[in-house]
């Protein structure tokens, strides 16, 4: 059975999907289609943490259906700009998890991701799967995977 590891960019699949459709993405339907036939090793979200009543619901979703949730605190800076970049642990963990499965899904359109999906494939031997909104999906990162899905109304809360 084909093993797999799962690490979702929340800020980015968020924001993204808001863009493109005003629809929130479904972690459920995302999760059946990402997993059929094939055994998890490893899935996590990354999150910003604001601290709200309204965020833990949903980390608590994301925990029942399967996800570990890792968070880094919202940090507002004085000209107003606010930062929860993930993407180094993102990295560090797929180069990590890919020892442990034979492929990497990544559900992010960061272009930033474009070196860790080479780097997956030539150092580590993992398949490298990309779930993002197309058009907000840098092409350098749909090149650099081995499969790219495009998150469309499938994958949306309705």
């Amino acid at each position: 059975m084909e093993t797999i590891s799962i690490l979702v960019d929340v800020q980015n699949v968020y924001y993204t999907t808001k863009q493109a459709y005003g629809r929130n993405f479904d972690y459920n339907k995302f999760w059946a289609k990402a997993t059929g036939n094939r055994k998890v090793v490893k899935a996590v979200a990354y999150a910003i943490d604001r601290g709200d009543q309204k965020q833990k619901q949903f980390q608590n979703i994301l925990k029942a259906i399967g996800f570990e949730v890792k968070l880094k605190p919202y940090i507002q800076r004085s000209d107003g700009s606010a930062k929860g970049d993930w993407d180094v642990g993102i990295a560090l963990d797929a180069m990590e998890y890919a020892e442990q499965s034979d492929t990497t899904i990544l559900v992010s359109g960061d272009g930033d991701f474009d070196l860790l999906a080479d780097r997956l494939r030539a150092r580590k031997g993992s398949s490298v799967e990309v779930y993002g909104v197309k058009m907000l999906t840098a092409a350098s990162l749909i090149n650099a995977a081995d499969k790219f899905i495009p998150i469309e109304a499938d994958l949306l809360i309705s």
